[in-house]
């Protein structure tokens, strides 16, 4: 398969910043067209960066850029963000399910408001957004669906402190699995994606309860995501990939660049086995 995503339509769900703008912004290296569907049209007063600014950076980096403002929530919108890909750039090759809400708490620590989002954004807005992709998918020529989600394990360790998040994520996980299947012999690509260390985000910072020494920058998630969506669709789904696994298997050797202080000892990511 080609190497290059240049030509490509790349949506992405929450692509205003972090990882999903990672993951745009080496899209756009090839020249590839990114579609930036997130609720950010108005500066966050916490968080950097809209969905306007994305495709400034996107057209930046080389790329074709389309902000479309979205609640992965709305059915209605979800299905016009996807509409309006179609009719600006021609259809869609790829759907990148990177939206995501995060509360890490316990059981009698977490609001069923906070429940609610997370389930709402994650498991439903991934099932949402791939259903309403699936159509144009399926005309793409290399179809890939990549979700930001772990492996599934089910010990009991990674549900007794927060409980509901990680319902959420393995369900992310869940969508991966079922559609890989139910869609193999259609020649779409699904598969997860999920960083071996702390990735050091912009809504990290916001939480600040993690130093940024003891973790990746998200370039090491964008540049494993590269290497999935240039591969085989037909060969190669159903995966829970982790992104220093791919990178590794791509020839990639060493990974300091990638470390917000190179030679700190990192954090592994939640649900990995050391």
């Amino acid at each position: 398969m080609s190497q290059t995503l240049k030509g490509k339509t790349v949506f992405i769900t929450g692509g205003s910043r972090g990882i999903g703008l990672a993951i745009a912004l080496r899209a756009a290296k090839d020249g590839a067209n990114v579609v930036i569907a997130a609720k950010t049209d108005e500066p966050h007063p916490d968080l950097p960066g809209t969905i306007h600014t994305s495709v400034e950076e996107i057209q930046k980096a080389g790329g074709q850029g389309l902000a479309v403002k979205m609640d992965i929530r709305d059915e209605d919108q979800v299905e016009a963000a996807m509409n309006a890909a179609v009719a600006h750039f021609g259809g869609i090759d790829i759907l990148v399910n990177n939206a995501s809400a995060i509360f890490l708490a316990g059981t009698l620590d977490t609001p069923m408001k906070r429940y609610d989002l997370m389930h709402q954004v994650n498991v439903r807005g991934t099932f949402l957004s791939s259903q309403k992709a699936l159509p144009f998918l399926k005309k793409a020529e290399n179809p890939h669906i990549l979700t930001m989600s772990p492996p599934i394990d089910m010990q009991p360790k990674w549900f007794e402190n927060h409980c509901a998040y990680t319902m959420s994520k393995f369900g992310m996980s869940m969508c991966t699995l079922g559609m890989a299947e139910e869609f193999k012999d259609r020649g779409i690509a699904c598969n997860s994606l999920w960083p071996q260390t702390l990735i050091y985000t912009a809504a990290m910072k916001m939480v600040g309860r993690i130093k940024p020494e003891y973790c990746r920058h998200e370039g090491i998630v964008a540049d494993a995501a590269h290497v999935i969506l240039t591969s085989d669709a037909k060969t190669n789904s159903g995966n829970f990939y982790i992104d220093e696994d791919v990178l590794r298997q791509s020839g990639v050797s060493d990974f300091s660049s990638y470390s917000i202080k190179p030679g700190a000892e990192l954090i592994r990511d939640l649900y990995l086995e050391e």
